[in-house]
């Protein structure tokens, strides 16, 4: 499981011009799955991110001291398959790497009850649907996180 974790102000999700998701300062995620992603993918990844220290403390200083729970922040999650394409020969895009609905959408589903389970306030996109996401980032400030690097040896 892939995410690329947006620091913002505020956030929003929009499908057929309707408005089905938004958030004030906090995360947006874009989340990508993969077919090899289990449970531990999911704990992992929830776990790291609501701890995930990377907003500034209450004094106002640029350091990384508060996670998106010590600002009572809230969290957008958007599915995003794209970030398992594949680029490296052509010009268009494969994407066997990425899960395809029928796996990933349930997966999804287990994620965004597993962040809404921690008490942080989770707004989501419309699954599979084509979405217009709006953000304003707040830095920025950008991290990716991929969960499989959570069973690689850390280099000495």
């Amino acid at each position: 499981m892939k995410a690329v974790i947006q620091r913002v102000n505020s956030a929003s999700v929009l499908v057929d011009g309707q408005s089905v998701g938004a958030i004030g300062a906090g995360l947006v995620l874009l989340i990508g799955i993969a077919h090899v992603d289990t449970e531990d993918d999911i704990g992992y990844l929830v776990e790291k991110t609501v701890n995930l220290r990377i907003f500034p403390a209450e004094s106002g200083d640029s350091g990384f001291d508060r996670s998106v729970i010590d600002i009572n922040g809230g969290l957008l999650l958007v599915s995003q398959f794209t970030l398992y394409a594949s680029t490296r020969k052509g010009r268009r895009p494969g994407f066997t790497d990425a899960a395809p609905p029928e796996v990933s959408q349930p997966v999804f589903d287990r994620l965004v009850a597993a962040f809404r389970a921690t008490g942080v306030p989770v707004e989501t996109g419309v699954f599979g649907a084509m979405m217009n996401v709006s953000l304003e980032n707040a830095g920025p400030a950008t991290f990716i996180l991929d969960t499989a690097e959570r069973l690689s040896p850390r280099r000495g």
